[in-house]
């Protein structure tokens, strides 16, 4: 070959294979980032043009695409259940919610360890393909959740599941909810209206805002869990310690801190235990004003109060809180708490709000020798082709509470079903305590249970809130119960 051919043909060759590897390059290692540039216009018109992956939990297919013979969106959503699994999986429009935002790329094909394993189906412009998410969540234990749940209350109501060796999430469940069918791509503009409608909801019900774990309640006397805990071991306590449980006055206003009742083992002295199983208020306002706010604050932050419990990326629980001071909201000033205030905040009453979510994580803490485990829903996610892509790894969240304590304690959240407040609950094999929050004049109480079963060798903590009148071993309790029963079949 003539020289100068030569050389233009080894040219014309390094411009081809500069060529390859540019491309290579940008539709392999910078797609994603300019797949996700605000400035493309098409990252909003292609999410509906590819089948998302699905989202399944029991061996059920809980959302799935179909195509919907439309030019756009070329696939729409579907939700089986919609309202019962909506506070798990969320919705997607192109916008999200719950598993559907925290796993977006992935349904969506787009993740990183999806197309590293398909990097030659981008280079040809094979259309991605989204892979699948597996839930640890108990269909049939959710199912039983939202009936009762809906069924309990015409208010607010939520309830929480969690295995106690894993964190795995095994009930979320909110009578506030929604149908995730009426808000997806296929509805067009009528699903985006009907997303704004959801979203501007003025009645106390919030639609979008679910009360397993985005919603918090005042915990009342389930609270006594925490500061019979953190009193435990700051004051050196134990279950058979005489504690007062007779009349307090409130050290500033001169007030009374009055019990539900005045006999039993709330007539004056008690074992510790015997004020935890009827729920003794006056002992645990005391035991409040002995800690210190401070020190009930720092104690309450082990078990997750004081942050937004991680779920899953891009999925948080509401802040559980013990707040030390808050912000007048008329005048912005910042109002310490006070001593009275920090005795109603050990009943859990005053400024302290709790998820039913967080409140598992509590009775968790019991039942699993003062550890708690990460709570997550995503058990595991898969590629097209069913290769593992990702797998939950159980994590130890804290260490709450010594071992000793809570083992004491879950002899007290015995007592409480055996002879304190939740008798009614006996034959049921779950333990707990129950709570009654007064939220202000004419609004409902909160009425909790929570707790854990089975009683003698617990796997699974659960919490229950549901707003009306009555007291929470008779309006929570037996919805912890029935829920229970359907995951302890397992």
């Amino acid at each position: 070959m003539d020289k100068p051919v030569r050389r233009v043909a080894v040219f014309a060759l390094l411009l081809f294979f500069g060529l390859m590897a540019q491309v290579n390059y940008v539709q392999g290692s910078e797609a994603d980032k300019l797949r996700n540039d605000t400035n493309n216009t098409r990252s909003f018109s292609d999410v509906f043009n590819n089948p998302r992956g699905k989202i399944t939990a029991g061996g059920e297919v809980l959302a799935w695409s179909t195509p919907t013979g439309k030019d756009n969106p070329k696939y729409g959503r579907n939700y089986k259940d919609g309202k019962i699994f909506a506070p798990v999986t969320g919705y997607f429009n192109g916008g999200g919610s719950k598993v559907e935002l925290s796993y977006n790329r992935l349904l969506a094909g787009t993740d990183k360890r999806i197309t590293h394993q398909r990097w030659f189906d981008q280079f040809i412009g094979k259309k991605p393909e989204g892979g699948n998410v597996d839930l640890s969540i108990d269909p049939a234990a959710q199912r039983i959740a939202y009936e009762q749940l809906v069924n309990g209350t015409s208010r607010r109501s939520g309830a929480a599941v969690v295995d106690i060796k894993t964190g795995a999430i095994k009930v979320l469940a909110s009578n506030a909810t929604f149908d995730p069918n009426e808000v997806a791509p296929q509805k067009g503009e009528a699903g985006g209206k009907r997303l704004e409608q959801l979203d501007k909801a003025t009645s106390v019900i919030k639609p979008l805002v679910d009360n397993g774990m985005s919603q918090v309640f005042p915990p009342g006397s389930s609270f006594k869990t925490v500061t019979a805990a953190v009193g435990m071991e700051e004051l050196n306590l134990d279950e058979n310690s005489q504690v007062q449980s007779g009349q307090l006055t409130l050290p500033e206003s001169g007030q009374p801190l009055p019990n539900s009742h005045d006999g039993g083992s709330c007539a004056g002295t008690a074992s510790l235990k015997g004020a935890f199983a009827e729920s003794c208020n006056t002992t645990f306002g005391k035991m409040a004003l002995d800690l210190g706010i401070d020190k009930l604050n720092a104690g309450a932050a082990k078990f997750g109060f004081g942050q937004n419990v991680a779920v899953e990326p891009l999925m948080k629980a509401a802040k559980s809180e013990v707040p030390v001071s808050v912000a007048d909201l008329a005048t912005g000033k910042t109002i310490m708490t006070g001593k009275d205030a920090t005795a109603r905040s050990g009943i859990g009453q005053e400024n302290v709000r709790a998820t039913p979510l967080q409140m598992a994580m509590v009775a968790e803490a019991v039942a699993n020798g003062g550890k708690i485990m990460r709570p997550y829903v995503v058990q595991r996610a898969t590629a097209k082709d069913q290769s593992e892509v990702y797998k939950a790894s159980p994590q130890v969240f804290s260490q709450a509470m010594k071992p000793d304590t809570a083992s004491q304690l879950r002899d007290m959240m015995r007592a409480v079903v055996s002879e304190g407040t939740a008798k009614n609950l006996s034959g049921d094999n779950i333990a707990g305590k129950t709570g009654t929050a007064e939220q202000g004049a004419g609004i409902p109480n909160a009425r909790w249970f929570v707790g854990f079963g089975p009683i003698e060798h617990p796997r699974y903590a659960f919490a229950v809130v549901s707003e009306g009148d009555g007291d929470g071993a008779h309006g929570a309790g037996p919805i912890a119960a029935a829920i229970m029963r359907a995951v302890m079949k397992k």
